[in-house]
């Protein structure tokens, strides 16, 4: 097997090249340090071992030649390993002295450029490193070489060279560093800038001019710009509406997706609390089998639910099983599951709650019809009595039930920190204020509808924010429309 060296990028999990995101998700060992974001984790196995082996500044959570021997002995025993690196594992990340490692053992390696620090947190804050006219070359410097033991660097060199300077790793040394840039010529006013967290939804920048900046309240990691350029601030990434928002999301892991990356988009800070877990019902699954196996016996096929989709499409041969069959849809995302099927539904009500199927379903035929109902084992009873009241003959099997999901401390921890958390069912409700508690809940409460929104009230908690369409996007306009 081989041990990949993988540049994880500055901290935005969407800057993993495809390469990186290919070998993760065959690993068998991830070793990763401080500045990989934990989300790029979930895309190994769930299997795989994760072994932290980040550094702080001051503080070493394990020695690099521990962590060459580690890398070559995980790989030498035949497992894949992925190194897992803040940044490029080739600029300033020691990459190099674990690739010569693995070489003189003679253990196969593979190298994955990440992006670099140097370049993409300037961009994330607005700063071009080149401009024509204006700035024609850059130079990344490292600040953390310590003079005391032999790694002073030339920085009057530096000053001379023109163009941005962009300095790494050089917040705990900035004042001498300032210091020296000005005894090689350059003019106390030069514009400068210090990005925290680039990339990432903590980012913060600080401009200033050079002789200025290390009076400024500074903290690693940051990266430092100092030229003309730092003067400019083409701002996207800081401007955008959910910018630094500390959303929680409830839903089970295997939904959670399209929310989370819909929030990101949008600069928030997704923390996933997936407080419910979906299972088989209390039968094993004996009356969805038994449903799917006499659905073609029915008039109407009911799904109120995406799971509630996804299971009873698992239990059929294929799409030609609903053949004569109509299908219903409570709304957009079970309609979205159906079509990934083939499955093109009939019926998606206006209203994606219960009240509004039963509004749009149709009249049953003369002599009466026979509508199978595929749902939650706990559900609200409006859809089946609201069919049965319309003369319609209903069979309800349960196709699921959720349960509570175990949270770990340091989920609940993050939870705790939160500016606003989103229900997007009443099951997320009863299970989040069942892992959570009441008073545990975070400042703000965002509900994708009014079924939710009751739920929510019932529990005692206060609805800040609820969607005028029961959908995904519908939250997502709602809460920023809030923020706003």
């Amino acid at each position: 097997m081989t041990v990949y060296l993988v540049g994880a990028g500055p901290g935005d999990p969407g800057l993993l090249t495809v390469r990186g995101a290919d070998v993760l998700s065959r690993a068998d060992v991830v070793v990763y340090d401080r500045l990989s974001i934990g989300s790029l984790l979930d895309l190994a196995p769930a299997g795989a071992e994760r072994i932290n082996v980040g550094k702080a500044p001051g503080r070493a959570t394990m020695p690099q030649a521990d962590i060459d021997a580690l890398l070559v002995e995980r790989g030498a025993a035949g497992q894949l390993v992925v190194r897992l690196k803040g940044g490029d594992p080739f600029v300033f990340a020691r990459g190099g002295e674990e690739a010569q490692a693995l070489l003189d053992a003679g253990v196969p390696f593979e190298v994955v450029p990440g992006i670099s620090s140097a370049i993409a947190v300037p961009a994330y804050a607005g700063i071009p490193l080149t401009l024509r006219h204006s700035s024609t070359s850059f130079t990344v410097v490292t600040g953390h070489e310590d003079p005391d033991k032999g790694g002073d660097l030339d920085w009057e060199a530096v000053a001379r060279l023109g163009g941005t300077i962009v300095i790494l790793m050089g917040v705990g040394r900035l004042r001498g560093i300032v210091d020296r840039l000005l005894a090689g010529g350059l003019a106390p006013d030069t514009p400068a800038a210090a990005i925290r967290w680039g990339t990432r939804p903590e980012q913060h920048t600080t401009r200033a001019t050079l002789a200025t900046l290390a009076d400024q309240p500074l903290e690693p990691p940051s990266t430092i710009v100092i030229g003309r350029v730092a003067a400019l601030d083409l701002d996207w990434f800081e401007s955008r509406p959910l910018f630094g928002r500390r959303i929680v999301v409830t839903r089970a892991r295997t939904q959670a997706s399209s929310l989370v990356a819909r929030l990101r988009e949008l600069g928030a800070a997704p923390i996933e609390l997936p407080v419910i877990a979906v299972e088989d019902p209390d039968d094993g699954g004996a009356a969805l089998a038994d449903g799917a196996a006499r659905v073609s016996t029915y008039d109407w096929l009911v799904l109120t639910s995406a799971n509630g989709a996804t299971r009873l499409l698992d239990r059929l041969h294929d799409a030609r099983d609903l053949g004569g069959v109509r299908v219903a849809a409570i709304g957009p995302g079970t309609a979205d599951v159906l079509r990934a099927a083939n499955v093109v539904p009939d019926l998606v009500p206006e209203r994606f709650v219960g009240e509004g199927l039963v509004e749009a379903f149709p009249d049953p035929p003369a002599g009466g019809g026979r509508v199978l109902v595929a749902r939650a084992a706990v559900a609200r009873d409006v859809v089946p009595d609201g069919l049965r009241a319309a003369g319609w003959h209903v069979d309800v099997v349960d196709a699921y039930r959720t349960v509570t999901a175990a949270l770990t401390a340091e989920q609940l921890a993050a939870a705790a920190t939160a500016d606003l958390v989103t229900f997007t069912s009443s099951s997320t409700v009863d299970r989040f204020v069942e892992a959570v508690g009441v008073d545990r809940v975070p400042p703000l409460v965002a509900s994708i509808g009014p079924v939710t929104s009751a739920t929510a009230r019932d529990h005692g908690l206060t609805v800040d924010v609820e969607a005028t369409e029961a959908t995904v996007d519908g939250l997502v306009a709602a809460i920023v429309a809030h923020f706003a």
